[in-house]
């Protein structure tokens, strides 16, 4: 086997707008798995698209090996990636919580698939891929042998976070800033909510890293990130409090206070300690998990929350001068037009400064996707649909027009333009300008996604009913056609030219090559 001297990690784009399109942040796989190589001497780099980086194609068709990681949205532009990949004879290993779910799906499209977290295994992995042998003895490894699938029995998780380098953010490509700085402190969560798949990909076993690690790791942020603005990525910052409260203290005493964001759940509003040294350690905003303000909804998604809890966690993190992002979810079985509406209302009156109101997505590894697919009530398997933004079920309540359309109502309604003067009335100038780039990303979505809403008005239509089959979507030339835009298209039409060009130096040079002409002669 070819020695591996050169390996480089793509991260594909979203297929659409999302409320981080502005800032395009990092997952930090790539970049971990990056550093980690770089420090056994392999040459490593990394390609974020979501940044706006374009792919630079004769790097990557240089690489020995490349590595992409997926989730359920962006897997479409993954696999399409990893195809022109293989064309071109470079081995491909795909990761991520959508091919660690669907390994089987995903070897239709690579050589291999790395289940769960690749840290611990990335360097043993990429020197058996060298020799060519072992590597079915790693864990969390998928593949062909012999034509025939063959999984490793258990998957990857990283049993000591301390153990992890900082992410070198310069090896990302193309890259001259990151506004908000990414950093993990924890693994895991203790909570089971039906429609996530969290801990299927990191498991309930919730892990950290050392609050003494987390402090050095603030200390060392260079260029192109930012010291100054962190974004916590913990899927949920405050479920250990014991053991957030050591680390707020240990920044607080080490004057390491940027300014931070983390995502959290309601039980933080009842800690009114923890409460006081969020605010004091420079805690900007918390993304709050609220979900939903329907009782019955709550219970469905086994959220362990009540709308009370909800509205104090509003009032308690206000009251110290925390701002609100809330997170809603619509489309529970207990859900209807009336649910959206009155959480529109409830957002407003509450004084909520962002929100993002989201389409419940059956994301594989789910027990709710497992339940949709047992009652056959998925409408289409097109992953890149699967973004929270577009209804891809059959709800029971409501039909999937009026999910899809009142969702997009309900966001217009709190990203109106007299929420944007109120915010100028009361002098919350930053407040007013995320409004005012929340509307802005609403009407971007609508126009960029004119022809899915045209495709499903017409199809719930001809069905006689409001409930689209699968079979309807994927008998549509105009939806094949819509689906293709999503993939990765740009990037074959990028290396045909790059062909077309190669071709034409070749023959310049062979005219201007006096042997070659000799030769033709």
């Amino acid at each position: 086997m070819k020695k591996i001297e050169k390996v480089i990690f793509i991260e594909p784009r979203a297929p659409d707008y999302h409320v981080f399109s502005k800032w395009g942040l990092p997952r930090l796989g790539c970049v971990l798995l990056a550093t980690i190589l770089r420090k056994h001497g392999i040459h490593s780099v990394v390609y974020v698209e979501s940044k706006g980086a374009e792919i630079d194609l004769q790097d990557v068709l240089s690489a020995d090996a490349i590595g992409i990681t997926t989730i359920t949205s962006t897997a479409p532009r993954a696999y399409e990636i990893a195809d022109i990949a293989r064309e071109h004879g470079i081995p491909v290993f795909m990761g991520g919580p959508h091919v660690s779910f669907l390994p089987e799906e995903a070897l239709e499209h690579c050589d291999y698939v790395i289940r769960g977290e690749a840290e611990d295994i990335i360097y043993p992995f990429i020197k058996a891929l060298e020799i060519g042998e072992g590597l079915e003895m790693i864990s969390g490894i998928s593949m062909k042998m012999n034509g025939v699938s063959y999984h490793s029995p258990t998957r990857c998780n990283c049993k000591d976070l301390d153990s992890l380098p900082f992410p070198d953010f310069s090896l990302i490509q193309g890259v001259k800033r990151y506004p908000i700085t990414p950093v993990m402190t924890s693994r895991g969560c203790p909570y089971d909510c039906s429609f996530c798949a969290v801990t299927g990909m990191f498991g309930r076993r919730y892990r950290f890293v050392s609050p003494r690690r987390v402090v050095e790791g603030l200390q060392s942020i260079v260029p192109p990130a930012d010291p100054n603005w962190v974004f916590f990525y913990d899927d949920i910052f405050n479920a250990h409090p014991k053991r957030t409260k050591e680390l707020l203290r240990l920044m607080i005493s080490e004057k390491v206070t940027p300014h931070w964001t983390a995502q959290v759940r309601t039980e933080v509003a009842k800690d009114k300690e923890l409460l006081d040294l969020m605010e004091e350690s420079n805690c900007y905003a918390c993304y709050v998990g609220l979900e939903s303000i329907n009782p019955q909804t709550l219970k469905a998604y086994n959220k362990r929350q009540t709308p009370e809890d909800i509205q104090e966690c509003i009032e308690k993190l206000h009251e110290h001068k925390i701002k609100v992002h809330g997170m809603f979810v619509f489309g529970s079985d207990e859900d209807d037009v009336h649910t959206i509406r009155q959480t529109a209302k409830f957002a407003k009156k509450n004084n909520i400064e962002t929100v993002q109101f989201m389409i419940l997505t059956p994301l594989p590894g789910s027990r709710y996707y497992d339940d949709l697919q047992r009652q056959d009530r998925l409408v289409t398997r097109e992953w890149s649909l699967y973004d929270a933004h577009h209804v891809v079920f059959e709800p029971k309540k409501m039909s999937i027009w009026e999910l899809q359309t009142e969702t997009f109502r309900a966001l217009m309604k709190f990203y109106s333009w007299w929420q944007v003067i109120k915010g100028f009335i009361n002098f919350d100038l930053h407040n007013s300008l995320l409004r005012v780039y929340g509307r802005r990303l609403i009407v971007k979505w609508r126009k960029r996604n004119r022809e899915f809403l045209e495709l499903l008005g017409e199809l719930t239509k001809s069905a006689g009913k409001m409930r689209p089959t699968m079979e309807s979507f994927s008998s549509r030339a105009r939806w094949l056609e819509l689906m293709a835009k999503r993939a990765a298209g740009d990037i074959r039409e990028r290396i045909t030219i790059l062909g077309s060009r190669a071709r034409e130096y070749s023959r310049q040079r062979s005219k201007s090559d006096p042997h070659n002409l000799t030769h033709s002669v």
